[in-house]
């Protein structure tokens, strides 16, 4: 089968959610994807809220599963020069690079882009920081949590009455992720157009900026310092969760026609009134829209509104919960589940958040147990036996055999 990527060798540093994530789009795409772990425990990721019967079936935690599929794992101790000679060496054969290290962290490797540019100009070289490299926080560490307070988004997500709370997925690196891919793609077709690589930098404090961008807008505008409404959205009314006998329904209807369906699918004798005519009406009386709205929505189902609101073309959902979500026939329907054997398990995991007609994704490996393919990998790269054995005599590729 053609994949977009085929033929496009990645040298993967990266770990935890961000990076690994990317790759594995890269890696759905064709792209051969060789993951660089540390030496002992690997990617930090492999043991994240990982039970003993996990490990003893997967080998690794759920948060490490999700997010590295068709990936080959060489582990290397980049605290030794042999280790960080081996990693160049690797990276004049490779098309693309991506890191996650704190900035300075590759350039005292020797491994930074402006040696690994001289070294290989067509190497499409991708960083990835918490602050980025430059400016006053860029020394700094981050995870998803800490940019979610940083950028705001926090302030913005709960009740109005309650402490800010996280939103519940590690939002800011998964949407960090689509910014690696999105960047790496086009600095891979800029070389196709100009023979050159060039260096593509990225961080999760651009990625929660890019999250809150009308918001910052609105600020930057006239001021304004949005705060927290739970579920509703200032940009529009309904547009939150209202409560059904058996559950919760999320009820979004912004435009006034779509507003009078949804009035006379529920009840317009209360619903269908003059002060909820107009978008603009609709804020200015928000409080009682919503508590018009809630005295029928309680005396329903989630399953009779749902089907009253679709039937009448208003945007409506159930609040699923984890399980119900991800068991939901529609995700599997439009391809959204990748399944894979390991050993006696099925291995259940997201597809891609896109599908492409001529050159669709391909899940061909399981996710790799720690320095899976060392040797393998370093055949590949060139490296004879008696080299090979060497770099394990030093423990460049971990503890000597």
């Amino acid at each position: 089968m053609q994949t977009v990527l085929q033929g496009v060798r990645v040298l993967d540093f990266s770990r935890i959610f961000a990076g690994p994530a990317a790759t594995q789009i890269l890696g759905d795409l064709g792209a051969d994807i060789i993951k660089v772990e540390d030496i002992g425990h690997g990617d930090d990721a492999r043991t994240f809220g990982v039970t003993e019967e996990g490990m003893a079936n997967f080998g690794a935690s759920p948060s490490f599963l999700a997010l590295n599929r068709n990936k080959r794992s060489i582990v290397m101790d980049l605290r030794r020069q042999s280790a960080r000679d081996l990693a160049i060496e690797m990276a004049k054969q490779c098309d693309v690079l991506v890191h996650n290290f704190r900035p300075g962290a590759m350039a005292k490797f020797g491994l930074d882009y402006e040696t690994l540019h001289a070294i290989n100009p067509r190497l499409v070289y991708c960083e990835f920081s918490a602050y980025g490299p430059t400016g006053p926080l860029s020394h700094l560490g981050a995870n998803d949590i800490a940019l979610q307070a940083h950028s705001g988004l926090m302030s913005l997500t709960g009740e109005a009455d309650r402490p800010p709370v996280r939103a519940g997925s590690a939002i800011i690196d998964l949407h960090a992720s689509l910014g690696l891919v999105s960047g790496i793609l086009a600095a891979l077709l800029h070389r196709e157009k100009s023979g050159e690589g060039q260096l593509v930098e990225t961080s999760l404090l651009l990625s929660g900026a890019h999250l809150l961008n009308y918001f910052y807008t609105e600020y930057w505008l006239d001021g304004t310092i949005r705060g927290r409404m739970g579920t509703a959205n200032h940009l529009s009314v309904p547009n939150q969760a209202f409560p059904a006998t058996d559950g919760t329904v999320i009820i979004i209807a912004p435009a006034d026609d779509m507003w009078r369906r949804c009035a006379h699918a529920l009840n317009p004798e209360s619903l269908d009134l003059p002060i909820f005519n107009t978008a603009f009406d609709r804020r200015q009386n928000r409080d009682a829209l919503i508590s018009a709205l809630t005295s029928v929505t309680e005396t329903m189902s989630c399953a009779e509104l749902v089907k009253r609101l679709g039937d009448a073309k208003v945007n409506v959902s159930k609040v699923n919960d984890i399980g119900e979500a991800a068991d939901d026939a529609q995700l599997a329907a439009i391809g959204g589940v990748v399944e894979q054997r390991m050993g006696d398990h099925v291995l259940k995991s997201v597809n891609m958040p896109f599908s492409m007609s001529e050159t669709p994704a391909i899940a061909t490996r399981i996710p790799p147990v720690c320095g899976e393919h060392t040797e393998e990998l370093l055949a590949e790269f060139g490296l004879d036996a008696d080299r090979i054995k060497a770099l394990w005599d030093e423990g460049a590729l971990g503890p000597s055999r």
